[in-house]
């Protein structure tokens, strides 16, 4: 039986969506209150809370307050942690 040298995780990439930065529209809700304790940028920032806590809005409108402002942007769940099973 021939084994592979290849790493399986290159075999199935992480989603390409799930790099893409999101948008802010005015017509969302503002967060001034949380978008200050943010500031100032750091090298990293992680923000966790569950589903629909407005962490991706919190973000998008961070992110747009300084359009200069480096950003890389990805988005995990718990299905990205197994390599062989999240992405089937």
């Amino acid at each position: 039986m021939a084994v592979s040298a290849e790493p399986i995780t290159s075999k199935l990439p992480l989603l390409e969506t799930k790099l893409y930065r999101p948008k802010w529209s005015a017509e969302r809700v503002s967060r001034p209150r949380l978008i200050e304790r943010i500031q100032p940028p750091r090298k990293l920032t992680l923000v966790c809370a569950p589903a629909g806590f407005g962490k991706t809005t919190l973000l998008a409108e961070w992110i747009a307050t300084v359009p200069t402002r480096a950003v890389a942007w990805v988005s995990l769940d718990q299905s990205d942690n197994n390599p062989v099973f999240g992405h089937i």
